[in-house]
């Protein structure tokens, strides 16, 4: 709930003082071309998706940051339907692959910083369980025809 009103806030704000400065028609045009965009972009949204495929198949990217730029590609989109400038500034960024890897990378990082952890954990308690029952042997070979 707080993160809400923080956003209303911060929305607000950036509206009024966007809207004090370009006017109220720029307002009114800037706000039905960044829902045209947005709904632009829903619709060429095969396009985004068909890259990301071909990224995935190259293996330049793995599944999760697969998952993760389209849903910042869609968020982004819906972002740029609604009204104003926060969102817009918002949705607009979200569409560059620039800044959705950042944003992938940023939780990817954390995500796969405690998974190691734990699978760091499991795999030596695993590794010294089966070293445990290994006994070293030496052969010695008697051949002495060579």
């Amino acid at each position: 709930m707080i993160y809400f009103i923080i956003y209303l806030f911060l929305e607000v704000m950036v509206s009024v003082n966007f809207s004090s400065e370009i006017g109220g028609f720029n307002t009114f045009l800037e706000l039905v071309a960044s829902a045209f965009l947005g709904f632009v972009l829903l619709v060429n949204f095969r396009t985004t998706l068909m890259e990301n495929i071909q990224a995935l198949s190259m293996q330049k990217i793995d599944l999760l940051e697969f998952q993760r730029l389209n849903v910042f590609a869609i968020l982004g989109a819906f972002l740029l339907i609604l009204p104003g400038f926060l969102t817009d500034i918002i949705g607009i960024l979200l569409q560059f692959s620039v800044v959705t890897k950042i944003l992938v990378n940023r939780f990817t990082a954390k995500s796969n910083y405690q998974n190691s952890d734990s699978s760091a954990y499991t795999q030596t308690k695993i590794h010294t369980q089966k070293d445990d029952d290994v006994i070293d042997v030496e052969i010695i070979s008697n051949d002495t025809t060579k």
